[in-house]
């Protein structure tokens, strides 16, 4: 699922900072664990549940931001003798640390996600497991639910495994040092393959319909003394990393389906008043889609690093709102069960760090390769998790919305009064005098009103920023 990640210098201005703690306190946000809950984390990290099963021969190694340090996911790639590929995937074991029922369990209930706000995150767990004892750190062993999955020479999957066992990573690596390596010829084969799989996979993924956003990141650059928006267009290492964690997740939902007990990811197709919608934007960002061809490949042909289409692809996440959880345990999975983006039955699986729900699908997944019934704990939750999800997936979307426009405030607040050149990219058909424009410099979209004539959608405009106000984050154009 796309976020819209904003990234802050610690230079950031006294009010952006003042606006994202009076959001914190908006949103009720819980920040600092309790006593009781931090004394369970610190005493788990020190005794954990650990498995039997030894996997520390393994050469595994973690993709993330370089400065991320809750790492769930590390992954060893190799060819198999017939052609084939072999992934192990290991995934952080949070239930090691997590007794069901303690404090630390309600907590994390209560939480539900790790939320990101620009100056810094709140963690799911305390810092003690999420940024140690759990982490998959690189040269420490760690408890992990390790996937193996093996793949034909075309890349479809042919046998899934999935078990507890301990697992140590070798090197902690970042995008971008990743994808120089492989861009260089000097990456080693289980680094290397990570291309090879990857674009086996999404190939895959064009075939079964399913389709994966290229979001731009906006990120704060000092300019001229000062600070600006601009968009960042992810790496090629990015979409290939997750087509493993799409693996997994794809594999998982399997088992669990199998098993008669289980959680899926759901996404309804996109109404098409929704796509409608996206087309006009598509027309006023002048990006091409001849009506015969469909969405997916619009957005495959997207080019992130271009300014028009980066604010497409931002408009193309609204057709993934309805995204939700669908719970099963009776032995029939309700219809339809599929990830209307994903193209077919899909879990989240590979982030209990920093997502509640992953820590209960690992434990069905688990429990089914076994042939073993789903732990009590794990069944007594399932009627309650999709609610759960909910609330917390709102209270993020609602951190990542607000925290977007204080960001985008703060940046302009002393520029109200100023002209800018912009898209008209959507207007209100009850108003067309309101809507939504694009600013390629700096990276900003926001909302327009106050003109005498109806906005010109799909053209140039001349704008005029009429607020920014960081204390009540909103930035407002009218048309020069």
């Amino acid at each position: 699922m796309p976020r819209r990640p904003i990234h802050v210098t610690g230079a950031a201005e006294a009010p952006l900072r003042a606006a994202l703690r009076a959001l914190r306190t908006e949103l009720a946000v819980p920040e600092d664990f309790p006593p009781a809950v931090l004394a369970e984390a610190e005493a788990a990290a020190k005794a954990p549940r650990l498995p039997a099963h030894d996997a520390t021969d393994l050469p595994f190694f973690t993709v993330d931001p370089p400065t991320s340090t809750d790492l769930d996911q590390a992954v060893h790639l190799a060819r198999r003798a017939d052609g084939g590929y072999r992934v192990h995937y290991a995934i952080a074991d949070v239930a090691a640390f997590v007794a069901p029922g303690s404090a630390l369990d309600a907590e994390a209930h209560r939480r539900v996600l790790t939320l990101y706000f620009p100056d810094g995150k709140v963690p799911l767990h305390p810092a003690v497991l999420s940024e140690g004892a759990a982490s998959l750190l690189p040269g420490e062993v760690r408890p992990a639910v390790l996937w193996r999955i093996d793949l034909d020479a075309e890349g479809r999957r042919v046998a899934t495994d999935v078990r507890r066992a301990l697992v140590r990573s070798r090197a902690k690596l970042d995008y971008e040092g990743v994808q120089r390596r492989i861009d260089s010829g000097t990456a080693e084969e289980p680094v290397a393959l990570l291309r090879e799989i990857g674009r086996l996979r999404e190939a895959i993924e064009i075939e079964r319909g399913g389709i994966s956003l290229d979001v731009p990141e906006q990120e704060i650059v000092e300019r001229d003394h000062g600070y600006d928006l601009v968009y960042r267009a992810p790496l090629p290492s990015e979409g290939w990393n997750a087509q493993i964690s799409l693996l997994t997740g794809m594999a998982a939902a399997d088992l669990m389906t199998a098993a008669g007990t289980g959680v899926l990811r759901t996404l309804p197709t996109a109404p098409d008043g929704a796509v409608a919608r996206l087309r006009r934007s598509a027309q006023a960002l002048g990006v091409d889609w001849p009506h015969h061809v469909p969405y997916a490949e619009v957005v495959r042909s997207a080019d992130p690093s271009n300014p028009r289409h980066a604010a497409f692809l931002q408009e193309c996440t609204t057709l993934l709102r309805g995204a939700g959880y669908t719970v099963f345990t009776d032995g029939h999975v309700p219809v339809p069960a599929v990830h209307a983006a994903v193209a077919d039955e899909y879990t989240h699986c590979t982030a209990p760090l920093r997502r509640l729900v992953d820590r209960y699908a690992s434990e069905l997944c688990v429990a089914a390769v076994a042939g073993d019934e789903p732990p009590e704990w794990v069944r007594a939750a399932l009627p309650s998790l999709p609610d759960e999800m909910a609330t917390g997936s709102r209270r993020a979307g609602a951190v990542e919305r607000e925290s977007v426009d204080i960001v985008e405030a703060a940046l302009l607040k002393d520029r109200v009064g100023e002209l800018f050149d912009a898209y008209v990219i959507d207007v209100k058909e009850r108003e067309p005098f309101t809507g939504t424009v694009h600013l390629e410099d700096p990276a900003v979209v926001a909302r327009i009103a106050g003109g005498e004539s109806a906005l010109p959608l799909g053209e140039w405009l001349r704008v005029r920023l009429a607020e920014a106000d960081p204390g009540r984050a909103k930035v407002l154009f009218a048309p020069a």
